[in-house]
């Protein structure tokens, strides 16, 4: 499918990708990446170490300008936008980075806050009344005068979406968010993926090497290989594949097996 094909927006997707090629000197990162990204639901994209997903994930938020290829949000070619008009493309986004990224010195409140004091000019009050709604969202009502030393990795990843949704973005990027955890933080990482999706309408990206997350919660699931995508389905769908590059990559993790029925996905 050309670019021009995708100028008419079709609602279902609210990202889409075509041909999207990067390279860094002589590494060849992405190598005519074909996307498509529902709306409303939670989309993973695995694939090994060293195989883009990062850099295509900032090229979907403008933080990278592609080599050649075209990337439509909400019906947009986005590549040819300059920086101005790129910022208010970046305000669909949020993220939720691998080590949750807090600031040291500031409280639980302080680190939520602090897209609202930098992109708005709403008062304290309505700041603080945000920032409040947004941890009881999470289960954070009594963790504000907490600072982020304090926090476990599960809920410094908790107060790290509650900065991430702070500014209600249609899009969330997690990378990695369930690296480091133990299973039941993991587990509950999971859960707060999920019902941020359902609660919020979101459509959610996640990064991730977790099966036993991707099983648990993908509605698809898309595996980079080699700078391109080589596989991508339903749980179900990529539990039926023939790729056998993607069996590998799936049962090596010990936790998801082919003829194992996946739970349903994030939204039900």
């Amino acid at each position: 499918m050309s670019g021009t094909d995708l100028t008419q927006r079709d609602e279902r997707f609210q990202i889409r990708v075509r041909n999207l090629h990067k390279s860094f000197g002589r590494h060849h990162v992405l190598r005519g990446v074909d996307l498509d990204i529902e709306r409303h639901k939670i989309n993973i994209i695995i694939g090994g170490s060293g195989q883009g997903k990062s850099v295509l994930c900032k090229h979907l938020m403008g933080l990278l300008k592609p080599d050649q290829g075209h990337i439509f949000v909400d019906g947009q070619d986005v590549v040819p936008l300059d920086e101005v008009e790129m910022n208010s493309v970046r305000r669909k986004f949020g993220m939720l980075f691998q080590q949750a990224a807090l600031f040291d010195s500031m409280t639980v409140e302080e680190n939520v806050a602090f897209p609202l004091r930098e992109h708005t000019k709403l008062s304290g009050g309505r700041i603080r009344e945000l920032v409040a709604a947004k941890l009881a969202l999470l289960g954070l009502q009594n963790a504000e005068r907490k600072m982020s030393s304090e926090l476990s990795g599960g809920m410094a990843k908790r107060v790290g979406l509650a900065r991430a949704i702070v500014l209600e973005p249609e899009i969330l990027i997690y990378d990695e968010p369930t690296t480091g955890l133990d299973p039941i933080a993991t587990k509950n990482v999971d859960n707060m993926i999920a019902e941020t999706a359902r609660h919020l309408g979101v459509t959610s990206i996640v990064i991730s090497h977790d099966m036993a997350s991707t099983f648990r919660i993908a509605d698809r699931i898309f595996m980079l290989q080699g700078g391109c995508i080589v596989a991508n389905g339903t749980p179900a769908e990529i539990l039926a594949t023939t790729n056998e590059d993607l069996r590998i990559f799936v049962e090596t993790s010990g936790t998801v097996k082919f003829g194992d029925q996946p739970q349903a996905g994030g939204l039900g």
